[in-house]
Parts: structure tokens; C-alpha cells; sequence
């Protein structure tokens, strides 16, 4: 009897009997297709039946593991975001936009590594050899000795990374890349699931690490099925908005470091070139004196950043007022309009709210609440806030300032950036070696006193 066939869901990898139009766990309209093929064969029956296999060793949980060895690419902000570096039989998956610079980005690291004297395989499945030698000679990496390969088929590639044996192998992409054993078309749900599981199988067997090219969706996701995020060992996305020339580099999974550790990137004419000191680049240009300008010192992973709110509130000429947000959460913006409204009379329903973030980055810890509040508040009151103060702090639903983590690095950032003050939660204490003065903020009504006074 034929083996009745199964669909899975291209948004979430949801297994569903029957094709639907609407994935029933996620959602996802439209993303239901048929699974022709797996990456390998399960047993035929609903069991493995009575054979045993051979015992598996067990270990103790205490004992000492050295630290795997790292490989710098020369790259320092790259090498922050993966936590340190290369690690040794790391399956690297790295997603972003069409055109931001991840093809970029990977040449220069693995230029880097491969003057460093490591052996490093470029494959690309989208682009002829002339045009990757074109982009070299235009980022000046002509004399790297990395080696090139243009093919799609797997097994061939595989076959050329188990006689080369190098130590970092960048495929670009993996939507491209087709196993001869799936029966179906390159960039489907099963073959990308089958490519990612036997890339991430040769880098755990053979030591090298392998760094997967991912395309996105229109929903900013990297295509294909989420399994392929979970086979992985560290996932990177690429952020930024077109019209700004910084790259965010963030790391929303790691095993081998930090998640949410992000790595800053300029795109000049020569690359892409690391920031060493971004909240110094993140606040350029800005005017001090200008309602609606709130500076919040955040955390990215283990690093302090500090990024300028921008706020704007107009009356609006329509009857449903307009909540526009680039950078932040738009259902935690409506959350601190609502809670002003409800706990500090400050009137909102017939105004237009605009919130943008500085410099194209994305913020998503609560900590911002407070300075998002802050901003809000200075564009309605038509009030300055001083231009020597950043803020950070979370606002809960009774309109309390909650405590957040990591102050004193905060602090720190502020300090060195040359801010004298700052606008935080209760617990914050009055530091002795950053020398900043602290107005402590109990609640949304003291954030008023403190923008509007009088």
C-alpha cells in the first residue's frame, strides 16, 4: 500500500494530515505544503519491535570540560555576536534582508580567517565565481587565499569538504542547495530541512564549522521550516533599515555565548566596516533641545548601548488616531498610551503617535518603557528633556517603575558618554564610580513631575 503523504507547515513545521489553507498551530495562512521526502528513512513500523540495540554510556554531570578553542576572523564585532569566535563544529545559521550585506559580511570573515592561515571553502549556489572575485577585488580581499566553489548539488559539495578538510565552510545559500535523494524542488520545506541536517551532521563529525546563508520572508523570518533554527547550534539575523547605513548583527540563539548579543556594522563603499563604539554613533547628530527626544541607556546581550527615542504627538484629522512605530514594540506602545491615559489623565485618544528609534536599531527590553514614556510625554507637554539625562525603566500596568537589570553597566555608558544624570527606578542607588546623579522615578506621575514640572 502507498504511504499516504503528509503536509507540513512552511511557517512553523507543523506535521498536518491533509493540506489546509491555515496552519492550525501557527496561523500562517497559505503555508501548508505537501512533504515529499525526509533527510532520512524511519523505521517502517509504528515501533522498533523487540531488537535491542547496544548500550549507550552514561557520564556524570561534575567533571571538567576545557573551553573549545576559538577562531577570530578578524572581525571583532562578527566574533562578539558568535560569542568569542569560531567554535569547532558550530552549524552557524545567518538570515537577513535581500541586499543588507550578509554575502558581504562572510567574505570579509572568511578572508580574515584565511589570511589568519586557516583553510576556508566559499560555496555559493547564487552567484557565478566571476561576481564573487568582482566583490573581492572591490573590498580589497583579492590576495585571500579563500577557496571558491559555484555548485548546488549536496553530495558534491559534501564530498569536496570531506577531501579538503577546511576549518570554516560558508554555504550561501541554503535555499539553493538540493539533496539528489528528496524529491522535490530546491528551496522547499523538505529539501532545506534535509541540506541543514546533513551540513550540521558533517560539522559535528568532522570538526569544521559550517555557516549557513538563509533567504527571509516578507515577515522578516528566515524561510523554510523553524526546525531548521533548532538543528543549528547559533542563529544570526541581520538588521537594519534601508535608508540608515548601520547593520545590526544579532545573535537570537547561541550555544556557544550570549543570545541577543548584537555586533555593529557601517556599510561604506569598502564593506562593511565594525563600530567599535555605537551608542557614540547612535546619538550623533542629535538635538539636545528638540521636545520628543528621550535618550535610553539599554543592554544588547552583554553590551550597553545607548539610543535616542523620538517621539512625535499631533492632533489627528481622522477619527481613529494613528500609532506608527519604527524600532520598538507598537502592542507595548499602546500599553504605556493606555496606562498615561488611565493612571496620569494625560489625554491621548485624539492624538496622532509617532515613535522612532535612532539609527535603524530595534529595541525589545522593557527596560525602555521609561524613556519611551519619557519622550511621549516631552512631545505633548511641548517640554526639553534636558539634554544631559538618559533613562531606563520598566512601567507596569499601574503605572509603577519597576527595577531592571544590569544598572550599574548602564551607569557606566551613560557616564562615559559624558551624561551626568539619569532617570531610573527606586532600587537604583546612588553609584560611586560613574559619579552620575540618579532621580529615582517611583511611578509614571513622578516622570511627569520630572518633564513638565508645575
Amino acid at each position: 500500500m502507498a504511504k499516504p503523504a503528509s503536509f507540513v507547515c512552511a511557517a512553523c513545521g507543523a506535521v498536518h494530515r491533509k493540506w489546509a489553507g491555515r496552519c492550525e498551530e501557527c496561523g500562517a495562512w497559505n503555508s501548508v505544503v505537501e512533504d515529499s521526502g525526509l533527510s532520512a528513512a524511519g523505521p517502517a513500523s509504528k515501533t522498533l519491535g523487540p531488537q535491542k540495540g547496544r548500550a549507550v554510556p552514561l557520564h556524570p554531570l561534575a567533571g571538567e570540560e576545557p573551553e573549545p578553542p576559538r577562531l577570530s576572523t578578524g572581525i571583532a564585532e562578527f566574533d562578539r555576536a558568535l560569542g568569542g569566535g569560531l567554535a569547532p563544529s558550530s552549524a552557524i545559521l545567518v538570515g537577513g534582508d535581500p541586499g543588507i550585506g550578509k554575502s558581504t559580511l562572510l567574505l570579509q570573515a572568511a578572508a580574515g580567517l584565511a589570511r589568519a592561515g586557516a583553510k576556508t571553502v566559499y560555496v555559493s549556489g547564487e552567484e557565478a565565481l566571476g561576481q564573487i572575485r568582482m566583490r573581492a577585488a572591490r573590498l580589497g580581499l583579492a590576495d585571500a587565499p579563500v577557496l571558491l566553489a559555484a555548485a548546488t548539488n549536496l553530495r558534491d559539495v559534501l564530498t569536496t569538504l570531506e577531501a579538503e578538510r577546511p576549518a570554516l565552510a560558508v554555504i550561501d545559500s541554503i535555499q539553493t542547495m538540493w539533496a539528489d535523494n528528496v524529491e522535490s524542488a530546491p528551496g522547499s520545506v523538505s529539501q532545506v530541512r534535509a541540506v541543514a541536517h546533513e551540513l550540521t551532521g558533517f560539522a559535528k563529525r568532522r570538526g569544521v564549522s559550517v555557516i549557513l546563508v538563509g533567504h527571509v520572508t516578507k515577515d522578516g523570518q528566515i524561510a523554510g521550516p523553524r526546525v531548521v533554527e533548532h538543528m543549528v547550534d547559533t542563529v544570526l539575523y541581520f538588521e537594519g533599515e534601508r535608508g540608515h547605513q548601520f547593520r545590526i548583527l544579532r545573535a537570537v540563539k547561541n550555544r556557544f555565548g550570549a543570545a541577543d548579543e548584537i555586533g555593529v556594522f557601517e556599510m561604506s563603499d569598502r564593506g562593511l566596516r565594525e563600530v567599535s563604539n555605537p551608542s557614540q554613533l547612535f546619538l550623533a547628530g542629535r538635538e539636545a533641545r528638540t521636545p520628543g527626544s528621550a535618550v535610553f541607556a539599554g543592554v544588547e546581550g552583554t553590551r550597553p548601548v545607548l539610543v535616542e527615542f523620538q517621539a512625535l504627538v499631533a492632533s489627528s484629522p481622522f477619527g481613529t488616531p494613528r500609532r506608527n512605530v519604527i524600532g520598538w514594540d507598537s502592542g507595548r506602545l499602546s500599553m504605556i498610551l493606555a496606562v498615561l491615559e488611565a493612571r496620569c489623565g494625560v489625554s491621548l485618544a485624539g492624538m496622532d503617535v509617532f515613535l522612532n528609534v535612532a539609527g535603524g536599531l530595534r529595541i525589545s527590553e522593557p527596560a525602555a518603557d521609561l524613556a519611551v514614556a519619557a519622550a511621549v510625554l516631552s512631545a505633548h507637554r511641548d517640554a526639553p528633556i534636558p539634554p544631559e539625562v538618559a533613562i531606563f525603566g520598566e512601567v507596569s500596568l499601574s503605572s509603577a517603575v519597576r527595577p531592571v537589570s544590569q544598572a550599574p553597566a548602564r551607569l557606566r555608558e551613560a557616564s562615559k558618554l559624558g551624561f551626568t544624570s539619569v532617570w531610573a527606578p527606586t532600587m537604583v542607588q546612588e553609584p560611586g564610580e560613574s559619579g552620575m546623579r540618579v532621580e529615582t522615578v517611583a511611578d509614571l506621575d513622578g516622570l511627569l513631575a520630572l518633564v513638565a514640572p508645575g
